[in-house]
């Protein structure tokens, strides 16, 4: 179980909380405020980065970049470097620590991608009666690596990440209805229904996150998913990048409805 957090929290408070040290998944904080994954990479690799974004909107897609060095930004009254609950540090691929911040690690040619999550859209799920069963569980949400590709760009390449919810088959139309109109984070589920399609083969271990049961009269739903980058860094091993942890985004000042179609 996670250390509670009241959904009508703020950015700036739950910001305030994470730099002081908390550390929880960020699902159901900050309702109305968009959620990031953050990729931080070096600037010889920042093209590569933008160009997988570019060719994998669905789960890249981009809601900022912060220029080398830059530590904050429009998007965002805080620091990059302090203000997630928590990062991944990769070196050659490899994570190497989870710290609570990144000043130790910081250089002046890091760019920062700020990439839409689909935690954005979860408060507008709730609020037409689907529950979400991690925040329920109070635990993180269930994310896989899949047997489908991304498509490469320059270094980077590996798989799409999914995350899953278990939503009553009589309300599968409804979520894909709701989350279709928030294409800039994530947007529509990729896949309802049988995970082997997916190339998932147990439910019961995510690759990142916390495992949910699917209850009787639920339907696994897949969308894609923002630690897709994180799959490719593992995989294509540059020497160094720097992430949130998985569920563990950074809270953004922009407002879900900037992100929300009509």
């Amino acid at each position: 179980m996670t250390e509670p957090l009241n959904g009508a929290t703020g950015p700036a408070e739950a910001r305030e909380r994470f730099r002081a040290g908390l550390v929880r998944p960020t699902a159901g904080i900050a309702d109305g405020y968009a959620q990031a994954n953050l990729m931080i990479v070096p600037q010889d690799l920042a093209f590569d980065v933008l160009l997988f974004a570019q060719r994998n909107p669905k789960a890249l897609p981009l809601l900022g970049v912060l220029e080398a060095g830059r530590v904050s930004g429009p998007a965002l009254a805080g620091d990059v470097r302090t203000d997630a609950p928590q990062y991944v540090v990769y070196r050659d691929g490899v994570e190497v620590e989870r710290p609570t911040d990144v000043a130790h690690v910081w250089r002046d040619d890091l760019v920062t991608f700020l990439i839409g999550c689909s935690f954005t859209f979860e408060a507008a799920l709730v609020a037409e009666g689907i529950r979400m069963a991690h925040q329920d569980a109070g635990v993180n949400v269930p994310m896989y690596r899949t047997s489908r590709r991304c498509e490469p760009a320059g270094a980077l390449r590996g798989p799409l990440v999914v995350s899953m919810r278990p939503i009553p088959a009589d309300r599968v139309a409804d979520a894909v209805r709701i989350t279709s109109r928030y294409p800039a984070v994530h947007g529509a589920p990729v896949h309802v229904g049988d995970p082997a399609a997916l190339g998932i083969t147990d439910l019961s271990a995510p690759d990142f996150g916390d495992a949910v049961e699917v209850p009787e009269g639920c339907l696994p739903v897949f969308w894609a998913c923002g630690v897709t980058p994180q799959a490719a860094i593992m995989e294509s091993r540059p020497p160094l990048a720097i992430s949130h942890a998985p569920g563990h985004m950074l809270i953004t000042d922009l407002p879900d409805r900037m992100f929300q179609i009509p």
